[in-house]
């Protein structure tokens, strides 16, 4: 904001402010509740169990059911899709049988992996058994697969208009899709609550930007608050 905009809001100094902070009340259990929650949905099963046993807060899960996630999540992260589906499919087969469009990307990203490994001759198989019959079917696909299947034009994929699919994020993606799926077949949140609660943390921050001048929170690792007295703050 400009210095001249800062001088017309009202301001909460920081005495009235931690004040404020002190008066909130949140209850211990709901605060380990919130941590169990971000360590089971993103998989860190050993801070769980240790978590767990010092603050006698239940997981709402078997633990062992992460370990099984984590390694259908690692194998599609490091290229092996076919020992993810293969691994999904023993902890539950519903998973894909349900979700065409899940499916339909992990068997895409078997193709990119065929394709990155120079097995041109194995994709264009692979694509006509296993993908071409998906894009028949729905038009998405259909331009998801014509799409990939545009790596095979380029003697360096990885300077195509269409790199972004060799990228690791690519890998990211999809092993995050499958990850929230196994969530939801567990009837687990598919995104810890932390971040959603930073976010609003960070929204509601910028709703109060053009009416007060406070002590804002500028630092979420170590929750460190601005000073609103520091003219340095204004500019």
């Amino acid at each position: 904001m400009g210095r001249g905009d800062g001088l017309d809001k009202k301001k909460v100094l920081m005495d009235d402010w931690e004040r404020k902070l002190a008066a909130v009340k949140i209850r211990k259990e709901d605060m380990n509740r919130l941590i169990m929650n971000f360590l089971v949905t993103e998989g860190y099963v050993e801070a769980a169990q240790t978590f767990q046993q010092e603050s006698l807060t239940q997981p709402g899960i078997d633990l062992a059911a992460i370990t099984d996630r984590m390694e259908i999540r690692k194998a599609v992260q490091s290229g092996n899709v076919e020992e993810a589906i293969e691994r999904v499919n023993d902890l539950n087969p519903e998973i894909l049988e349900e979700n065409h469009q899940l499916s339909f990307h992990l068997q895409q990203q078997r193709l990119i992996e065929l394709i990155r490994q120079g097995q041109t001759e194995e994709a264009l198989e692979f694509a006509q058994e296993y993908l071409a019959p998906h894009g028949e079917e729905n038009e998405a696909f259909l331009e998801e697969l014509e799409r990939t299947m545009a790596l095979l034009a380029f003697e360096d994929a990885r300077s195509s208009p269409v790199a972004d699919l060799m990228d690791i994020s690519q890998r990211q993606k999809t092993a995050s899709e499958l990850n929230a799926a196994i969530l939801s077949s567990q009837c687990q949140e598919k995104e810890p609550r932390l971040p959603t609660l930073l976010k609003l943390l960070l929204w509601a921050q910028s709703q109060l930007d053009s009416k007060l001048q406070y002590p804002r929170m500028v630092d979420l690792v170590a929750g460190r608050l601005s000073d609103p007295t520091d003219v340095n703050q204004m500019c």
